[in-house]
């Protein structure tokens, strides 16, 4: 058991370091050039196609993907995937072609410099609670995106599965889709959900399996709820046994 924890948290002291160490030297360098440029495309590389990938190899994590020929090129796409462990952005990011705008916490968009480089990556900032305005607000911010070329990722059920079974799927990408005609890309994850278990901070090393599924046209469907079926359906299939819901 202490020879367990001690490969976690050393696992965990690495990831840490890298990110805490090179993204602290990425924002002191290439938040200000951004904002001098007016574009983040370089500074998303850096991060997202060079030091996320070192931190999650310094924590001894593998990601092992298939599908990537599902994507369809040259079309700005929504990323639909399950979710299970904070592991989970930092695994799917690297992997996806072209640039992602994710969602993200509205008061993180207030931190200084920092924001200013998430609204010009068009992040989505996403207010907690029922106000049917800030969901609003929210598509409003990812169709945006959208048009101007980037992809969006969801997590479907947005919030993380305690156990890792696939949880009742949020309305808010379907609506997304059938406004845009963006098609909906279902991403099934797992292995996160056994190396970062949710109220828990400790990394243990392991592989991380994404399956890319075929693309959902949403012009195929009257309805969006029609469309949700389909996604969870293809999601729900790609998932081992033990991640499926039981009902």
């Amino acid at each position: 058991m202490g020879a367990v924890f001690c490969e976690e948290m050393f696992a965990t002291f690495k990831m840490v370091f890298v990110y805490v160490t090179l993204g602290t030297l990425a924002g002191i360098i290439g938040i200000p050039y951004s904002l001098a440029v007016g574009n983040i495309r370089l500074l998303y590389r850096a991060v997202v196609r060079g030091i996320i990938p070192l931190g999650l190899w310094a924590g001894g994590i593998r990601v092992e993907v298939t599908g990537l020929e599902h994507v369809p090129a040259g079309v700005s796409c929504i990323f639909l995937s399950n979710h299970v462990s904070n592991l989970d952005p930092p695994v799917l990011l690297p992997v996806l072609p072209g640039m992602c705008s994710v969602l993200l916490k509205k008061g993180l968009m207030r931190i200084p410099f920092l924001g200013t480089a998430m609204r010009l990556g068009k992040f989505v900032p996403v207010e907690r609670g029922r106000r049917r305005e800030a969901a609003q607000a929210s598509i409003a911010a990812a169709e945006e995106a959208l048009r101007s070329g980037l992809h969006v990722l969801f997590f479907a059920e947005g919030t993380r599965s305690e156990d890792g079974r696939l949880l009742v799927f949020k309305s808010g990408p379907f609506y997304l889709a059938m406004g845009t005609g963006a098609p909906i890309v279902p991403i099934a994850i797992s292995g996160t959900e056994k190396m970062m278990r949710k109220h828990s901070a400790a990394v243990t090393p392991g592989v991380a399996k994404i399956q890319i599924l075929p693309a959902i046209d949403p012009a195929g469907y009257t309805t969006r709820d029609e469309l949700m079926r389909a996604a969870r359906a293809a999601m729900v299939a790609a998932l081992p046994e033990e991640m499926r819901p039981l009902s």
